[in-house]
């Protein structure tokens, strides 16, 4: 009996793309024109191309009209597609005394020798160790240190006082969170969660829908929890 031919499929060269049949079974192989060793199965089988993935994104809002808008994390600026205005998103360090208003989306670092004064300011992050004198809106996060001298007006998100360093507010201090690793005298409402770290120290009142505290913390004043629409008060 004649033997029977195996199967055979056509197989392109990678090199010169030269045809030819090759068992679809085998591993590797030569070019009959070329010459060159090739795989078949890599041939037969390609792996997939990997789709370039674009830049990493964050969201922000648009300071004038609200619109949610998603922009590459090293983006410096950007353009509202609903109202067109123009969006800052720079990391401003301030080491000298200066008289401007900014509205950033980036950090605000504000050094020992920096000083910001009569001024209406909102960025994304703030840390201050030097002035501000006005009117703060941050609406990320505000880590001040003991060097920080601030008067005006604040609204912060999430309030940080790092581990020994102290600050102290006359009118209650509204933010949507807090932790507190050095320390605090002031009064304290948080629409969520404040967390006392073991080497916080805390003088006044804390009004929070829930209330974390390492144990080593020191409090002195009042806490009251927030649940479901009533609370409970600790002295």
């Amino acid at each position: 009996m004649p033997v029977k031919k195996l199967d055979q499929v056509l197989v392109a060269c990678p090199h010169c793309g030269h045809k030819q049949p090759e068992p679809p079974s085998a591993f590797s192989t030569r070019c009959k024109e070329c010459g060159e060793h090739f795989r078949v199965q890599e041939v037969l089988h390609p792996a997939p191309v990997a789709r370039p993935r674009g830049p990493r994104l964050r969201r922000i809002t648009c300071f004038d009209c609200g619109a949610e808008l998603d922009v590459p994390v090293s983006a410096e600026s950007t353009m509202c597609k609903w109202c067109s205005r123009y969006v800052d998103l720079h990391d401003h360090i301030i080491t000298t005394a200066i008289a401007k208003n900014y509205r950033t989306k980036g950090k605000l670092v504000i050094e020992p020798k920096g000083c910001i004064f009569n001024t209406e300011t909102i960025a994304g992050e703030v840390i201050l160790k030097g002035k501000f004198h006005g009117k703060l809106t941050v609406e990320q996060s505000l880590t001040i240190y003991s060097s920080a001298e601030l008067k005006g007006s604040l609204t912060v998100a999430h309030l940080i006082i790092p581990a020994e360093n102290h600050f102290s507010w006359a009118q209650p201090i509204r933010t949507g969170s807090a932790e507190i690793a050095g320390e605090l005298a002031g009064t304290l409402h948080a629409s969520g969660t404040v967390m006392l770290k073991a080497t916080a120290r805390y003088f006044g009142e804390v009004e929070a829908h829930g209330i974390v505290i390492e144990e080593g913390a020191i409090i002195v004043g009042t806490l009251n929890i927030r649940c479901s629409g009533n609370s409970a008060s600790r002295d």
